[in-house]
């Protein structure tokens, strides 16, 4: 009996599930028909096989074990029922002409996250209301892998969450995701450029768009702004509330273009344009002025025979016994014109240019005046040399003044009277003269061709003569002279040339163009210019008569040498830098770079911080040891080439002489304070050699106590400038 009743509510639960598949299925077509193909899809191709995934299991073997039992009735009843549905199956399929945006409609869970059914052994009903279930199984990743390797669509096949298959996309859907990815529309024939359609125009309407009635609230007042508006009225009686002053229009708007330029009003506006002032019209613009301002003849003459800016007014007056008579404006064109171009031209903004006067850029130097003394006139002239005067040297008391030249003489001069006191024939063009600086001793060193010659020419008291001479035989009686090298040899001056007084002779292998006594007075250097030669510098000591050669290797053409007045550095002038050596240490501590391109003479400050140097190419430069190597300022203040250049023991001048026959003053001033630039100022032109064979002023030198120069000139005449 168990048995049975459990077979009669199998039959009832069976019955139940088919009628509701009836109700489910009642479009569906009749049986003789093709069925459905999403039913078809859904339960036999998509998921074939799914009763075998174990869900209702027991269910299903109840069911199959009555379905012989329960078949006649279910046929009875189905046909009834089929017969009732005769009218129904006319109707038109449902979802044969669907709008929907669903792509798949073969689930009919409708649109809610599959993860709800991971726990559930299906994922959803199909059209007919059966459970889809899950595939049997999953694929691994090695299946995947496989797949991948060895399907040629893998590509293109994507994976359904609603129905749980691989869908494989057609080259139309590939196309369409391609232009989606790439920001197109999925359309082919859509125009994204079309033209606007305006669907509303933009005339007014006399109706509303929208036909709602007005609501009550607008023609009711409001309770709550009538309480604002009582509350500022109330605020505004108490003085709480004050209300805005309203602004007059007409001020601080506008402001005058005729105000002057330092108002307050202008002041704001930082690119302000003044307007040009004109004067206020006067009795020359009246149309009936009073005869004294109308022209005569003669003044309407000169007005016309001035130039247009030159005359005091741009119009002749004239008088008219009326306004109505008063003819048009000749130039009116002309000035309209005029003004549209000063309108054109106008700045647009206003250049705030720095109105600086072109004399306060000249740096504020000292009058010459203020800066005397210094040598300004010629006071006397030294005549008595038939050649070129090369060299000349004063003693270092000041009383006699020495020359060479080339006629072959070296003339001893009394500086204030001017008179020869001595002539020694040396045999040869004088290239260059220099006095012993020492003043115990009365020497002078003469270099011609390939010798120097040491004069003593006996001008000087009797213990000044002692003393040279016993600096001259100071060598001892055992010695014999030595010799540099075996290049110079030194001799005694024998029989006339004694008596004119030569004492010593030291004979060079080459040429000698300068010679340059040490401070001490012991010691004279020799310049012998050459290129292939590294004995181009001897250094002579004349108590031991000995020379020496102070570089072994040549390092330019040496053009003129000079001692450091106080330390013991020596000067080497090539022909465009100057090297300076310390003697002590045998080394080169500077190189000055002249910036010239061939260096002819040089002078060391009495200090023995700075140098000048001039230049065939015109240029004077001052060196500033402390500062730099390269020229502290560079002087270009002659025509022709640069000569001599000398500083003055004691005063702060220097001079240069060129070959445009002028010596040329400036001062010097060098100061302690090493923040302090020299402070250097031309003072003279000073002029008075004839231009001979396009040579003038040869060499120049200061007299050593007095602001006197002394310059020889190609004139054969040395002068005196005081």
């Amino acid at each position: 009996m168990k048995k049975a009743g459990g077979k009669t509510a199998l039959k009832r639960s069976k019955e139940e599930d088919e009628e509701q598949n009836q109700i489910f299925n009642f479009n569906r077509k009749p049986a003789d028909e093709d069925k459905d193909d999403d039913l078809s899809d859904s339960e036999d191709s998509v998921y074939s096989g799914l009763e075998d995934s174990g869900s209702d299991s027991e269910e299903e073997e109840g069911s199959d074990d009555d379905e012989e039992e329960g078949s006649d009735d279910n046929d009875d009843k189905m046909k009834e029922k089929k017969e009732g549905e005769v009218s129904e199956e006319k109707k038109k399929h449902e979802y044969e002409h669907d709008s929907s945006d669903e792509e798949d409609i073969r689930n009919t869970v409708g649109n809610i996250p599959m993860e709800w059914y991971k726990d559930f052994p299906h994922i959803g009903y199909n059209l007919d209301g059966k459970k889809i279930y899950k595939p049997i199984r999953n694929k691994d990743e090695l299946d995947d892998f496989l797949d991948k390797m060895e399907n040629p669509e893998y590509w293109r096949t994507v994976h359904d969450k609603q129905t749980g298959s691989d869908v494989v996309l057609s080259d139309d859907q590939v196309e369409l995701v391609n232009r989606l990815q790439r920001g197109q529309f999925g359309d082919v024939n859509f125009n994204e450029c079309e033209p606007m359609v305006e669907f509303f125009s933009s005339d007014v309407m006399i109706h509303p768009v929208t036909n709602r009635p007005a609501d009550k609230r607008s023609f009711i007042p409001s309770l709550t702004e009538k309480e604002k508006v009582s509350k500022l009225v109330h605020a505004i009686k108490m003085g709480w509330i004050k209300p805005r002053r309203v602004e007059d229009d007409g001020r601080g708007r506008y402001y005058n273009l005729w105000a002057s330029e330092d108002s307050s009003i202008l002041a704001r506006h930082k690119m302000h344009l003044p307007a040009p002032k004109i004067p206020l019209p006067g009795h020359h613009e009246s149309y009936n002025p009073p005869p004294e301002y109308l022209f005569t003849d003669e003044e309407r003459a000169l007005w016309e025979q001035q130039d247009p800016a030159d005359r005091k007014l741009p119009f002749v007056p004239r008088k008219y016994s009326s306004l109505r008579q008063v003819p048009a404006f000749s130039q009116f064109i002309h000035e309209r014109f005029e003004r549209c171009l000063d309108l054109y031209l106008c700045p647009r903004q206003r250049k705030m240019r720095v109105n600086v006067n072109p004399e306060d850029l000249i740096p504020q130097l000292p009058k010459p005046k203020d800066l005397q003394p210094f040598p300004t006139t010629r006071s006397l002239v030294y005549r008595g040399h038939s050649g070129l005067v090369r060299s000349i040297s004063v003693s270092p008391s000041g009383q006699w003044l020495a020359s060479g030249s080339d006629d072959g003489s070296v003339r001893f001069w009394e500086v204030c009277s001017s008179r020869c006191m001595k002539t020694v024939q040396v045999g040869g063009a004088v290239k260059s003269v220099a006095w012993n600086p020492n003043p115990s001793v009365c020497l002078l060193a003469v270099a011609l061709d390939s010798v120097v010659l040491i004069l003593s020419p006996s001008l000087a008291d009797k213990q000044v003569i002692l003393s040279s001479e016993r600096l001259l035989s100071a060598q001892q009686e055992g010695e014999e002279p030595a010799e540099g090298n075996g290049s110079v040899v030194w001799s005694e001056a024998e029989g006339e040339e004694l008596n004119q007084g030569l004492r010593l002779k030291i004979q060079h292998p080459k040429a000698v163009h300068q010679v340059v006594w040490h401070a001490k007075g012991d010691y004279l250097a020799s310049v012998m210019p050459d290129n292939t030669s590294h004995l181009q510098v001897y250094i002579h000591q004349l108590s031991r008569r000995r020379s020496q050669n102070p570089f072994s290797r040549n390092k330019g053409l040496v053009q003129c040498i000079s001692f450091h007045p106080i330390r013991p550095y020596f000067f080497v002038a090539t022909q465009r830098s100057i090297r300076i050596y310390n003697l002590v240490k045998q080394e080169m501590t500077k190189k000055l770079q002249t910036n010239s391109k061939w260096i002819s003479s040089m002078a060391v400050h009495p200090g023995g911080d700075h140098v000048i140097c001039g230049s065939y190419d015109c240029k004077l430069s001052w060196f500033d040891l402390d500062l730099s190597t390269k020229p502290y300022k560079m002087l270009r203040h002659h025509k022709k080439a640069v000569r001599g250049v000398a500083y003055h023991r004691l005063y702060p001048l220097f001079a240069s002489a060129s070959d445009d026959g002028s010596v040329i003053v400036c001062h010097g001033t060098v100061y302690n304070d090493l923040l302090q630039n020299p402070l250097i100022v031309p003072v003279k032109v000073l002029r008075g050699h004839v231009m001979t064979h396009d040579l003038g002023v040869l060499d120049v030198t200061f007299h050593p106590t007095q602001p006197w120069v002394f310059s020889s000139g190609a004139d054969a005449t040395i002068c005196l400038f005081t």
